[in-house]
């Protein structure tokens, strides 16, 4: 049902997470997910694996010892150098300039106004994920921001996209983003209960059961954060992996 060929400018296509222990999280996201891997060496050093569902890429995973362990998202652009240097034209700090990953495709990383790092994909072997939706494979992308309003604004003037602002008795509680015509995540107002959690991408998978997966990621040693909980379409829970990542799970229909 869910499988891509392309994406949309604008659109996110990938995620991989960063890791300090690469094998613990292929037992704990294998479990998790059904996962099956395969391993790449990286041209210096290093391994990149490839997380696969019913043969298709979804995700990866990479060992590294510099940051706590954590997601990254990444969103399709025509060109990643056009986009790095318009958005720090638009007060992002660029972290990795672009740069091209072997035959694969092209990229940068950078940190909005607020500090929530995202990166871009400028295509060219590797679309990012060849199947999403499916159960085991990303769903949505979700920005957790002290500023949605500066966050709406900073994006639609990097990618285009069209934000709609969900409000309560007057007060915003999500933003919905849309792009070329499609459901493309959504920025959440961060409250007392993130802490002191910095602003960041959130990905959500989809699960069968969300209560399943939570019982099972307790069962493999990783813990719950929020949730799980009933929203319109169905139920989420925010969890983190033994490592530290943090990530979401769904449960409920999803786009084809």
């Amino acid at each position: 049902m869910g499988e891509r060929k392309r994406y949309e400018p604008g659109t996110f296509c990938w995620v991989d997470l960063s890791t300090s222990d690469a094998d613990g999280a292929k037992v704990f996201y294998g479990e998790l997910f059904g996962w099956e891997f395969e391993d790449n060496e990286i041209p210096g050093g290093g391994v990149y694996t490839m997380c696969q569902v019913q043969g298709d890429v979804v995700a990866a995973i990479v060992q590294q010892d510099e940051q706590p362990g954590h997601w990254n998202n990444y969103v399709t652009v025509m060109s990643a150098d056009e986009t790095a240097a318009k958005a720090r034209q638009l007060g992002a700090n660029v972290f990795e300039e672009p740069f091209d990953v072997m035959e694969a495709g092209r990229m940068a990383v950078f940190a909005d106004p607020s500090g929530a790092v995202l990166c871009v994909w400028q295509p060219r072997v590797h679309i990012g994920a060849r199947r999403v939706n499916d159960p085991g494979c990303l769903t949505w992308n979700e920005l957790q921001s002290r500023d949605p309003e500066a966050a709406s604004t900073f994006y639609a003037g990097l990618f285009g996209w069209e934000t709609e602002p969900v409000e309560d008795d007057g007060k915003l509680v999500y933003v919905t983003i849309r792009n070329a015509g499609s459901a493309n995540g959504g920025i959440m107002p961060m409250t007392e209960q993130h802490g002191d959690a910095p602003p960041h991408w959130l990905p959500y998978f989809t699960v069968v059961s969300c209560d399943g997966a939570v019982a099972k990621v307790r069962e493999l040693g990783g813990d719950t954060l929020v949730g799980p909980f009933d929203v319109p379409g169905g139920r989420i829970s925010v969890v983190r992996d033994p490592q530290g990542a943090a990530f979401a799970i769904f449960e409920g229909e999803t786009d084809e």
